[in-house]
């Protein structure tokens, strides 16, 4: 959630930030002017009560002065005109809930504000491609993932489809443990060599905690919700980012980086007809998460060093990939700017994301109402949030798969992940 008195002082610039998000200028604009009458409404209206809270101290006063004198007649005049100003103060504050309930609606549904280096553009097309790592190979026998899965007999999507219906896996044998030791091995890196506090958090969250994070109101049609009202998590960047709500840190504390690996849910109500095949785009997903809680002079730095952190796990698989910055129309709600990174997948011949690193600034902060507090500093502030993909294991599973094939349908399992297979070193089919 942006700041209401930023906005009031920059309206113009939050007209550029609405226009490079992908919004017309008249839309912007219109929004824009919507927020400011909304605040200025609000103001205006605690002004009246305010005074009108002035008026009944000032008025109970004068009664005290009307009585001490004999004045009667002043001291039920002053008492009628309480009475008025307390219906008034009444009718007031609710009428203050409203205009607070309606501006803080205008506010929810805004996108963060890209940060200035974020390349401008309207889609995917306009992202800008920062680095690469690895070649992308292309042997001519190459087949894509659920290719290999099926002939290994240890990816079944049909029954998978009775159990749940379509963008549902069942894995087994030793692709299941190749999955589990992904998951396993990004785990491990995180906590021992990159300094993150492993959590195991609810899947399940309240609505508060969907709105902490950006996922609510705006994209509710995106999530999977219980018949008790609570939600399954898209990813635990809401759990581990709400681990923090309605608390204020110390400073010395900062940054805090946590990492878990938990299932995902996500309807993918906006990707009909996309990846149909496979497991590339699932209703249920495992990933690991990285999320850090900073403050504003460290959160840029703390942004290239989860990038970093994520590179790092492809990089130590041995998998192709490239690192893109995204534009400000492919940009996620609540990011200031944003990094993908897309591994090679040989069996579409094409790069694919697997994992994204945003930074949020304050925004999710405001909403979470989470601050920290500097020693000596009486004002607290809203500390910085950043998230990552660390990485969606599943999508680890299928780069692996396709980069580690060979011509005869058996897999190599790759060093960095013999010792979680026990010692295993190839995936091969059964024979016959």
């Amino acid at each position: 959630m942006l700041d209401i008195k930023w906005i009031r002082e920059n309206p113009e610039l939050l007209v550029q930030a609405l226009r490079k998000r992908g919004q017309q200028e008249g839309e912007a604009r219109s929004v824009v002017d919507a927020l400011i009458a909304a605040d200025e409404a609000r103001r205006t209206h605690l002004t009246k009560l305010q005074e009108a809270q002035e008026r009944r101290n000032a008025a109970s006063r004068e009664i005290g002065n009307a009585m001490r004198s004999g004045d009667r007649e002043a001291a039920e005049r002053l008492k009628a005109e309480i009475t008025e100003i307390k219906s008034f103060v009444q009718d007031g504050e609710a009428k203050e809930r409203e205009l607070d309930a309606g501006l803080h609606d205008l506010l929810a549904s805004l996108p963060n504000i890209p940060l200035d280096n974020v390349p401008v553009g309207a889609d995917e097309n306009d992202n800008v491609e920062v680095r690469r790592f690895g070649e992308a190979n292309k042997p001519s026998w190459t087949r894509e993932h659920f290719e290999i899965g099926e002939s290994l007999d240890q990816m079944d999507f049909e029954r998978a489809a009775k159990l749940a219906g379509t963008r549902f896996t069942v894995l087994s044998g030793q692709l299941a443990q190749l999955e589990r030791a992904l998951g396993q091995f990004m785990l491990d890196l995180h906590t021992r060599e990159h300094g993150y506090t492993e959590v195991q958090p609810p899947l399940l969250v309240r609505d508060e905690a969907m709105f902490g994070t950006g996922q609510l109101p705006k994209f509710a049609e995106d999530l999977f919700q219980t018949t008790d009202g609570r939600w399954l998590i898209p990813t635990s960047e809401v759990s581990l980012t709400n681990l923090v709500r309605e608390e204020i840190l110390s400073a010395e504390t900062l940054p805090l980086r946590f990492t878990a690996l938990t299932p995902c849910f996500r309807s993918e109500a906006g990707s009909a007809g996309r990846d149909t095949r496979g497991m590339l785009r699932q209703h249920q997903f495992n990933k690991v998460e990285l999320v850090s809680i900073t403050d504003a002079e460290r959160a840029i730095d703390e942004h290239e060093r989860m990038t970093e952190c994520a590179e790092t796990v492809l990089k130590k698989l041995g998998l192709p990939f490239r690192t893109v910055a995204l534009c400000t129309g492919d940009m996620g709600f609540a990011a200031q700017k944003t990094y993908d990174i897309e591994v090679w997948l040989p069996g579409q011949k094409a790069y694919r994301e697997i994992s994204s690193c945003s930074i949020c600034g304050d925004f999710q902060a405001r909403r979470m109402n989470a601050r920290y507090r500097a020693a000596g500093e009486k004002q607290s502030r809203f500390v910085h949030t950043l998230n990552g993909s660390g990485v969606a294991v599943g999508r680890a599973l299928i780069a692996v798969m396709e980069n580690y094939q060979n011509e005869d349908g058996s897999i190599s399992v790759p060093e960095i992940l013999q010792r979680y297979m026990g010692g295993l070193e190839k995936i091969e089919p059964a024979r016959s």
